[in-house]
């Protein structure tokens, strides 16, 4: 009986294993040694596909800005509602892969799917009335926060332990050890009164926009 053939390498095969690797272990466990070994391959054979890992880490950030839905910025959405849509669809993209922020916080470079991102929040803004350098800051103010929210846990960053924060050191912290234990219920709740604050902001803004912003 014949062997199975393997099953072809291909750039997508490469950036699904380099993410799951990342998802697992972080950026520094990436090696092209590494990754040639979980796809049963030769190392040079991957430079068939990529140059350099750092090109491998950029395909992995893009594969994930491409989850993020832009949908809401097509369909007459009014653009507080689309923003705000956006952001929970980033947030989530982000939530499933928070190790691969950091490269994503270089912003867009020359990644398709980011820059699809970025040309469709600025457009949206645009054409729903904003000026362009207006437009521009919203696009940094949201990628700010939103790729923040997704770097760590707040209520993560607390130990569960009472005796930690001493009262005479810490007069306020006294509950702070029950954030761990309720970590997705502060963090969630911290993104939503970010982002109506965020978005409140910006109405009171484009309210006072002068009818003609040329």
């Amino acid at each position: 009986m014949a062997r199975p053939r393997k099953p072809l390498l291909s750039r997508a095969r490469i950036v699904e294993a380099a993410g799951a690797l990342v998802d697992a272990e972080g950026l520094e466990a990436l090696s092209t040694r590494r990754l040639a070994a979980a796809l049963g391959v030769s190392g040079p054979s991957l430079y068939n596909h990529f140059r350099t890992k750092d090109e491998i880490l950029e395909a992995v950030a893009d594969a994930v800005s491409a989850r993020v839905d832009l949908s809401m910025f097509e369909d007459c959405r009014d653009w507080r509602r689309a923003l705000q849509a956006w952001a929970h669809s980033y947030r989530d993209a982000l939530s499933d892969h928070p190790n691969i922020v950091p490269v994503l916080a270089r912003g867009p470079g020359r990644r398709p799917a980011g820059l699809r991102l970025a040309d469709s929040v600025f457009g949206a803004m645009t054409e729903a009335g904003w000026p362009p350098a207006h437009a521009t800051r919203i696009g940094a103010l949201m990628r700010y926060f939103i790729l923040g929210s997704a770097v760590a846990s707040f209520a993560g960053g607390f130990v569960d332990d009472e005796t930690a924060y001493d009262p005479t050191d810490y007069p306020h912290l006294g509950q702070a050890h029950l954030l761990a234990e309720r970590r997705r219920e502060v963090d969630e709740g911290a993104f939503e009164t970010g982002l109506a604050a965020l978005l409140d902001g910006l109405a009171l803004q484009f309210d006072a926009l002068p009818a003609d912003p040329a």
